[in-house]
């Protein structure tokens, strides 16, 4: 027979797993399953009872809903890793957030999950740790808490899994000196995630400087980076301290490090071995302690292949690998990040703007971003410059009203140059195919082309599969394997 565990405000058994909650928690209804898969569970009602339950008891997992008292929950968190507790606590929350899943793991969380109604990650998870007691999370203590405001101007914004699983990783790596190499596309948002390691880090007292390698000439990055002695080269009219000089301490940002020359790389490299260098024509070897925060929007992998890049220098750099998706792989977030800068820019404009019409919300959606965050971003700020009413519409979005203006003229023009047509739709917008594609174009463009022009003929004949066949010249066979190539019932 199951055992069930009634809810009185008291410990009921001192083993196993630990739920933390109140009376009529959602957690508490995983006792159930956690007891059918062998498991003994406690509960507590009281953060200092559980503390001292803790202490007594040593249960091998402690589940902590996180919605009761969420600034209790961090202060227990902070006590804990302050005792060398390593009891490994698993942080439940109804809604996930990037800045609580930063807060949680920095202050030494095991993980944090969202309970939903399919609660088998939260099981799989516990009984990994009761089953495995060895891969419990030890941490050392932490360093003391801070208040909410202190911790920076930058926010991750987004509650897709991936950018959610991101910020548990900054939390988790922030306090370390490990190095760290972020890749991803541009305008993802690589050095915001950068900002983020160091204000969240142990080093955030100290300076923060950030070189973005492709901006500046191979000839003089290695003095930008390094330094460089008086009269070392034409120009040279005096000692200049370099970045890694400067930031002592602190930590730098490498941005589009694939661009670097290969005699930088090897003195990046040598900065992440032994912590030193000499400046530009210079002999005196100057030790530093400087974390380094990496990034790329060009494959590593490939430059490595083509001989362009350190494959020792890429494993150095990639002691902590955090990968920022595109944002058209995390569609749910743009209206929060629509939402996040219209605050910014109606306040920076003077203006009052109620919201985004679903429409063209629905619009923004579709539409693939290749410039990702940073575009998304310029297109909320020429709206809301442009924008007359009080919610924006689709057309005071550049990427809406051109697109949808292009295609209206050409239409116009071509008559029945189709080739005319398909070169004035695509010419503006074949950068951004580019990137998004990575090759393939003709594959991606074709595939793209065949399942509209399928899709509208459907439309256009309601649905009538012999009318579609017939206005598209294919037969209905033809016309059938591409309904289900394409799935469009």
């Amino acid at each position: 027979m199951t055992q069930t565990i009634a809810p009185t405000p008291r410990i009921e058994t001192r083993k196993g797993v630990l739920i933390i909650d109140s009376y009529s928690g959602p957690l508490l209804k995983l006792s159930e399953q956690l007891l059918q898969i062998g498991c003994e569970v406690a509960t507590s009602f009281s953060l200092s009872d559980a503390f001292r339950e803790i202490a007594e008891s040593h249960p091998k997992v402690v589940l902590l809903n996180l919605k009761a008292n969420p600034e209790e929950s961090f202060e227990f968190l902070e006590k804990l890793r302050e005792a060398g507790n390593t009891t490994p606590v698993v942080v439940i929350s109804e809604g996930l957030s990037t800045e609580t899943a930063i807060r949680v793991m920095k202050l030494g969380a095991y993980e944090y999950l969202p309970l939903d109604a399919n609660p088998d990650k939260i099981i799989s998870v516990v009984n990994h740790l009761v089953k495995d007691s060895k891969r419990e999370k030890a941490l050392g203590p932490i360093s003391s808490g801070r208040e909410r405001q202190d911790y920076g101007d930058y926010e991750l914004i987004g509650n897709s899994p991936e950018i959610v699983e991101i910020a548990k990783l900054i939390g988790q790596v922030a306090d370390t000196d490990a190095s760290v190499l972020i890749q991803g596309e541009s305008g993802t948002g690589k050095e915001l995630i950068a900002k983020l390691l160091y204000q969240n880090g142990s080093r955030r007292d100290k300076p923060f400087l950030s070189v973005n390698s492709a901006a500046i000439p191979d000839t003089l990055l290695e003095s930008e980076l390094f330094g460089h002695e008086k009269g070392s080269f034409t120009g040279a009219y005096s000692r200049k301290l370099g970045k890694f000089e400067q930031c002592n301490g602190g930590t730098i940002f490498l941005d589009e490090i694939a661009d670097m020359s290969l005699m930088t790389q090897s003195k990046i490299l040598r900065v992440l071995q032994e912590q030193e260098f000499e400046r530009v024509g210079g002999n005196h070897t100057i030790k530093v302690d400087v974390r380094i925060i990496a990034a790329s929007n060009k494959s590593l992998v490939k430059s490595i292949k083509e001989g362009g890049f350190r494959v020792d220098l890429f494993y150095r750099l990639k002691v902590v690998s955090i990968y920022l998706p595109p944002l058209r792989e995390r569609k749910e977030d743009i209206p929060l990040l629509i939402d996040y800068f219209l605050k910014i820019y109606c306040n920076e404009c003077g203006r009052e703007i109620d919201g985004v019409s679903p429409e063209a919300i629905k619009q923004l959606k579709a539409y693939p971003w290749p410039g990702n965050v940073r575009e998304l971003e310029n297109n909320v700020h020429t709206a809301v410059v442009m924008c007359k009413e009080r919610t924006l519409l689709p057309e005071h979005f550049p990427v809406l009203s051109e697109k949808r203006e292009a295609v209206k003229i050409n239409l116009d023009e071509i008559e029945n140059d189709y080739t005319r047509m398909f070169n004035d739709i695509i010419t503006p917008n074949f950068d951004r195919i580019v990137n998004i594609s990575n090759g393939h174009i003709y594959q991606h463009l074709m595939s793209a082309m065949e399942k509209a022009l399928y899709s509208m003929a459907l439309k256009h004949c309601g649905s009538n599969q012999v009318k579609a066949s017939e206005l598209l010249g294919v037969s209905r066979n033809t016309l059938r394997d591409r309904i289900k190539k394409f799935g469009l019932f």
